[in-house]
């Protein structure tokens, strides 16, 4: 999908509208976007600063987006994880810069092709208009080869199709 209409719809997404924040650009070759998270009576929290879940849900899925463009089909992506630090309260509008550099990309491509599967971190910090870290996020994602992938899911559910039981159960005295 092209960037620009991309932008235009994950911003109409209930998921994303919800958290407050806003793509404000994203890079035709997906390696880039910037969000916007204003504070507002959207992102305000009982002492007045962005609210924590605001910072973290309003960047989400956006490397799992940029690394299934970047990749393309013959992978999968998913999130694994994630962790927020907070540094200091956002009291007013903040800003994230997700960047994924080609030497990133091709050395998760090259690893994968490799070695089937990867899980890494990736960093991204929200700043105020001068800089300031407020926050950091550290998400964790796992990029696999499609046939890889396919080929652990059977395994794992025919381990588990072999030791499913049918339950017994307790016998109960009849009244007599």
């Amino acid at each position: 999908m092209r960037a620009g209409l991309f932008r235009i719809l994950i911003n109409l997404w209930p998921c994303i509208r919800g958290t407050g924040g806003r793509v404000t650009r994203i890079s035709d070759d997906y390696r880039e976007i910037d969000v916007r998270l204003p504070l507002n009576w959207r992102t305000r929290n009982r002492v007045g600063t962005i609210f924590g879940g605001s910072l973290y849900a309003s960047i989400d899925p956006f490397y799992m987006i940029m690394l299934l463009e970047i990749l393309g089909r013959e992978f999968v992506v998913w999130d694994k994880g994630a962790a927020i630090r907070f540094k200091r309260p956002g009291r007013t509008t903040l800003y994230a810069r997700l960047r994924l550099p080609i030497e990133t990309t091709e050395e998760v491509r090259r690893k994968v092709l490799s070695e089937g599967e990867l899980t890494f971190d990736l960093p991204v910090s929200y700043v105020d208009e001068n800089g300031v870290e407020h926050a950091e996020i550290r998400k964790t994602l796992y990029v696999a080869t499609k046939p890889f992938y396919r080929e652990k899911i059977e395994k794992r559910k025919s381990a588990e199709r072999s030791t499913v039981k049918s339950p017994s159960l307790p016998k109960t005295p009849r009244p007599s």
